[in-house]
Order: structure tokens, then C-alpha cells, then sequence
């Protein structure tokens, strides 16, 4: 005769594997979910959160010419009081029995070009002159001044915002250098100081 258990014993039994079983399950999802928890801490410090410190490469402003036509060249030197005598000669304005050192360029093409602005900055004045031509005086940062002499069809106002290569005018005549006809007469003054524009050209405006 074969014994067999109380059902209250058999009931007993299916519950211990039951709760052993659940049991399992939950230690088994619980090891799984610190093991991510591991691998998200991991990939999150050595990855997604790490800083890297790229260095920002400056956009340096540089100084362009007040023209943009290849054809251009230089008529008339700044004074370089420096220079040799010949240079110095080359360098002065007669006008009405007077000599004057420049203390701009002069450049000419044979007939007229775009006159551009050589930064960003903010138009000071726009005058008519009869003897120097028309003059624009506009100011930049970094104590920069550029004076354009010389100049018709003008563009701009007083007080307007110009960029950097932006056509400003046109070259025209003077009355003081009527033996270069066509051409503008550029001055670059920086902390109240002329000083020969074809030094400064490509310069950062940071280096000045």
C-alpha cells in the first residue's frame, strides 16, 4: 500500500517552490538591473559625460585693402620720414605753391573702382570737399580710423554700419593731386596716428 502525503503537506510544498521561485526571479532581475545600472555608470562617466577640451581656433579680423580690383596700384607713397630722400620727394603733395608730406596712399587704376571698407565699423562723417574730393571717415575697433579722400558716388551716411569689404564709394578726382586724375587717396590712422596703411594690410587687428 502505497503511502501518500496530507494535501496540507502536498499545498505546503507547492508553495515553497512557488515563493522559491519568485524569489529566483526577482534576485535574478535585480542582478541584472545593478549589472546596467554598472554599464550605463560606466559608459555614461567614460563617454557621453567626459569634457573634452577642444581649443576654439580665433576668427582673427584682418585688415583688407579699400579696394578689391587686382589693377590697382600705388601712385603716391606714404611719407616715411625714415626713407631715402628720393622716396621722401616721391612721397610729397605740391599744391598751390606748398609741399606736404602724404600722410596716406595714393592708388589709381586709369579710370575709376569700388572703394571698399577695410573693417567692420561705423561711418564717423561724409563730407563734400572741393580741395580733397569728398571724404568718408569711418571708425573700427581697436582704435582704428580709416579716411577715404578722394571719392565719388558715395553710398553711405553718417552714422551708418559698414562691413568689412562692403562698397562704400567709388574713386574720383581732387583738386590737391589733380597729376593722378582718377585714383583714392587712403589714410589709416590708429590711436590718432597716421601710419602707412601698406604695413597694415593681412594684419590681425589684434596685432596692432
Amino acid at each position: 500500500m502505497k503511502r501518500q502525503l496530507k494535501k496540507s503537506v502536498v499545498y505546503g510544498l507547492y508553495g515553497l517552490s512557488f515563493t522559491l521561485l519568485v524569489g529566483g526571479i526577482s534576485l535574478l532581475g535585480f542582478s541584472v538591473k545593478n549589472l546596467n545600472n554598472q554599464e550605463e555608470s560606466y559608459v555614461s562617466k567614460g563617454i557621453l559625460d567626459y569634457e573634452e577640451k577642444i581649443p576654439v581656433v580665433s576668427d582673427e579680423v584682418k585688415i583688407t585693402r579699400p579696394y578689391i580690383d587686382t589693377n590697382v596700384v600705388v601712385s603716391k607713397n606714404f611719407y616715411d620720414y625714415l626713407a631715402e630722400a628720393g622716396e621722401q620727394e616721391a612721397s610729397l603733395i605740391y599744391y598751390e605753391g606748398t609741399y606736404m608730406p602724404s600722410s596716406g596712399v595714393s592708388y589709381s587704376k586709369g579710370d575709376t573702382f569700388d572703394v571698399v571698407a577695410i573693417l567692420d565699423g561705423t561711418v564717423k562723417s561724409v563730407k563734400e570737399d572741393t580741395t580733397l574730393g569728398n571724404v568718408i571717415t569711418i571708425e573700427h575697433k581697436n582704435g582704428i580710423t580709416s579716411v577715404y579722400q578722394s571719392v565719388g558716388d558715395i553710398t553711405i551716411k553718417t552714422n551708418d554700419i559698414v562691413s568689412k569689404g562692403q562698397v562704400i564709394a567709388k574713386s574720383a578726382t581732387s583738386n590737391i593731386s589733380t597729376d593722378l586724375g582718377n585714383h583714392l587717396y587712403f589714410e589709416l590712422i590708429i590711436d590718432g596716428i597716421c601710419v602707412d596703411p601698406e604695413n597694415y594690410y593681412d594684419k590681425s587687428i589684434n596685432e596692432i
